[in-house]
């Protein structure tokens, strides 16, 4: 079910009457679990026994964890739920990648018989790191596993963050179900602000900028320079729309029905660093890969070469984490690589006291911002082309070697460039107090509704599922 479907509206719709109307809070969370497990199903409701599975397994090892002082029995607890989650994700992502790649280095046999041709479930990547931060919790003695299992179940199956995230901790949302926490009317209003935004950003900027990425990366490398550097700065619009408009209906739905999540985006393409980018880019995921991964393989402890291995791995897997392809895998090679230089370089650069007395902070900062860009960009091309050769084409026109090529300006894709980065500069130019939140009165709801009418009328001409669903 997408959030920008009518079924979805209506599920909303009947929730929040129902929420309002039931007094006991016991009620309130199993039909919340019981909607949750409608809008997973309305997908496919025979994948909707991984989910219990998922559910009940870390439940239980939570409660085993809770009652076993002995660490060796602990890590076995702590074992089953990595082999029988990663085992699950695994085979139903990965399987036939390693199948095709393994035949691809061995040769000589068709993979075509191996493969099975699975069907990836819809949020199984998230729900599954979801589930695993609470069992990895509870066994490093940081959360008090919790005695309910409607609220682990909740937890697991919560529908605004269910199929694309944010990945929410469970010491973040577990402590909340747990108290008698209804729809208010300052709740309604605030997330229905953050959910039109999201759905703006989504139905009227992201999916109809799609229409230019799309037609450019489907010809990789039949366009000139101009028109591919716009194409490929257009997607990373679309998908900073795409997935920052997602969270943020995610993050109102919640908090119009009591909830509150994590910020999941912040503005990203201000950053001035790659570390930077990685702290306002998709928070969510960047923190678990940093407390679950990163910092268990040792962190930035152990000397600049651990800290190259630590760092490429995490960025290899965070990569993987989002396909299984080899182009993820680039995309990930080449953000641990960019991280390692940055590491060993901007110190040097940037640490000395000579270098701020003969360039002005500011001119730094911006050459900064513009290096970090540049990196974030060029990275996107491997993320979104179908394969190698066709980023290859890609990075051959972006530098001018595509013989020529078509000239394709699509205006409507360079608006919508020119108003993400207005909008990255508005935030860049004040303090937090230049900009309250927007007051609960009639010029509000109006200024919303204008919102919701240009998706309306300008609706576009294709509408694209959200893109990380696929992942």
């Amino acid at each position: 079910m997408l959030f920008t479907r009518l079924e979805f509206f209506g599920l909303l719709a009947f929730t929040l009457v129902f929420l309002y109307r039931v007094g006991s809070a016991r009620l309130r969370k199993l039909y919340l679990l019981a909607a949750s497990y409608y809008f997973y199903a309305f997908w496919d409701w025979r994948f909707l026994a991984l989910l219990m599975a998922s559910t009940l397994c870390d439940f239980g090892v939570g409660r085993a964890l809770s009652r076993c002082d002995r660490s060796r029995v602990r890590r076995a607890w702590l074992t089953l739920s990595l082999v029988a989650n990663l085992g699950i994700l695994g085979f139903y992502k990965y399987f036939d990648f390693f199948v095709v790649e393994l035949s691809r280095l061995t040769g000589g046999w068709d993979p075509g018989s191996h493969l099975l041709g699975l069907v990836l479930p819809i949020g199984i990547s998230f729900y599954t790191f979801q589930t695993l931060s609470y069992t990895i919790d509870v066994y490093r003695g940081r959360l008090q596993p919790t005695s309910s299992f409607t609220d682990f179940a909740l937890y697991v199956a919560f529908f605004p963050q269910l199929v694309a995230g944010p990945i929410v901790r469970a010491r973040e949302l577990l402590p909340q179900l747990a108290e008698n926490r209804h729809p208010s009317r300052d709740r309604l209003f605030a997330g229905a602000q953050t959910f039109v935004f999201g759905f703006f950003k989504k139905v009227f900027i992201a999916d109809r900028v799609a229409v230019f990425v799309d037609g450019v990366f489907a010809d990789a490398g039949a366009f000139d320079a101009v028109t591919t550097w716009l194409a490929v700065l257009a997607y990373a619009v679309q998908i900073y729309c795409d997935f920052s408009g997602y969270s943020d209906m995610a993050i109102g739905t919640a908090r119009m029905l009591g909830y509150d999540f994590a910020e999941n985006f912040r503005h990203p393409y201000l950053a001035r660093s790659l570390s930077e980018f990685w702290r306002r880019w998709h928070i969510s995921l960047s923190t678990w890969l940093r407390d679950y991964l990163y910092l268990p393989l040792g962190g930035s402890r152990g000397g600049r070469l651990f800290t190259f291995r630590n760092l490429g791995i995490t960025m290899v897997l965070g990569g993987l984490w989002h396909g299984a392809a080899l182009h993820f895998m680039a995309w990930g090679v080449w953000h641990g690589v960019a991280l390692a230089v940055e590491r060993a370089v901007a110190p040097r650069l940037l640490g000395g006291a000579s270098m701020s007395r003969r360039i002005p902070p500011r001119l730094i900062s911006v050459a900064s911002w513009g290096v970090t860009t540049l990196v974030v960009v060029v990275g996107w091309v491997f993320f979104r082309a179908t394969d190698f050769p066709a980023a290859g084409r890609l990075l051959s026109a972006m530098v001018g070697h595509s013989g020529g090529g078509l000239r394709w300006i699509h205006p409507f894709a360079a608006a919508a460039l020119l108003m993400v980065a207005m909008w990255h500069l508005w935030w860049a130019m004040g303090p937090e107090r230049w900009r309250p939140p927007l007051a609960q009165n009639w010029a509000t709801a109006l200024w919303l509704c204008f919102l919701v009418g240009l998706c309306f009328a300008y609706p576009p001409r294709d509408p694209n599922p959200f893109l990380y669903f696929q992942f």
